[in-house]
């Protein structure tokens, strides 16, 4: 049987796949010349990240697939429910990218309140030339510690954002539809660790009493964060979005950092991937990447070794 990584996977989940028999393949193919290849090549299992799409007239069209997975957690790329109804296997790995995510969020975290992305930018430029004004220009930063963190969504991101923010020693309040409170493990050396036990509140009230407010929900029909939420939020306030693109409304969002409602913003992901408005790209008080949250080695690897066993038990215990 073929695996088609589209979008590739890691070494550790293609060495898993042989071992067990499967052909796997990394091509990248084009997204209309997808149906063609996966007929002429008898593909049996689709691997996509958030690239190609895996829409009706895919599935209708491609009667070899078995499995469709996604490696990561969101799966607004795939038709799944139609896939399923099809008969399809749908499978993703929801818990394996937690962990880089959360440290993404930190990354632009910390940026923030020392103007990193803003440095970055200006000491190639200035360095030698202003060095005192730009010492001057960010010598205001600010400690995260003993702040409060906002999160909104917690399930498995989130909670993994909870755990940093306590280390780092930051008040945690969130809010999720979902979930009426959580248990919070933060690991030390040796063993040691603590446990916190968080209950979640209303997206307003975290609005409110939030010095930094990060998002991780799955892609809405509605804007999660829109002119009049960022209304509620603190003068002087931050978000983070390491979410989904077209969660946050990325108009209000400029608006707000131009007139300094917020101080900043960090962004992974863009209403208008794979071209984020120029607005956005130009902003001074934002720090950017271009949708790196679970991009890690060690992230990789967990997703590939986890599409590789769950591909294994669906087709392989189904044989027996």
């Amino acid at each position: 049987m073929k695996v088609l990584a589209n979008d590739g996977v890691s070494k550790s989940g293609i060495d898993a796949l042989e071992a067990a028999g499967f052909e796997v393949l990394t091509t990248t193919v084009a997204q209309e010349q997808l149906v063609d290849y996966i007929n002429k090549q008898h593909i049996t299992v689709l691997l996509v990240r958030s690239a190609t799409t895996v829409r009706k007239d895919l599935i209708d069209a491609c009667p070899s697939l078995k499995i469709i997975g996604r490696g990561g957690v969101g799966m607004d790329n795939i038709d799944v429910t139609y896939a399923r109804e099809k008969g399809l296997h749908v499978i993703n790995t929801p818990a394996a990218s937690s962990q880089s995510v959360a440290e993404l969020v930190f990354a632009h975290l910390f940026t923030g309140v020392r103007f990193l992305h803003d440095s970055n930018r200006n000491m190639p430029l200035d360095g030698d030339t202003r060095f005192k004004e730009l010492k001057k220009n960010y010598a205001k930063g600010i400690e995260l510690r003993g702040k409060t963190l906002g999160i909104i969504g917690f399930g498995r991101i989130g909670r993994e954002v909870a755990k940093i923010a306590l280390g780092v020693g930051m008040k945690v309040i969130a809010s999720d539809k979902f979930v009426g409170k959580a248990d919070i493990k933060v690991d030390f050396y040796n063993g040691q660790f603590i446990n916190v036990e968080i209950e979640t509140e209303s997206v307003e009230d975290v609005l409110k009493h939030s010095d930094f407010v990060t998002l991780h929900v799955p892609a809405q029909k509605e804007y999660v964060i829109d002119k009049k939420d960022i209304e509620l939020m603190k003068d002087g306030a931050a978000l983070i979005n390491a979410a989904r693109g077209g969660v946050v409304n990325e108009v209000a969002l400029v608006e707000a950092l131009n007139s300094r409602k917020l101080s900043f913003a960090g962004l992974d992901t863009f209403q208008d991937e794979p071209k984020p408005a120029v607005q956005i790209l130009m902003n001074e008080y934002i720090s950017l990447t271009p949708h790196i949250g679970a991009a890690t080695n060690e992230a990789q690897d967990r997703i590939g070794t986890e599409l590789a066993e769950q591909i294994k038990s669906l087709l392989l215990t189904s044989q027996n």
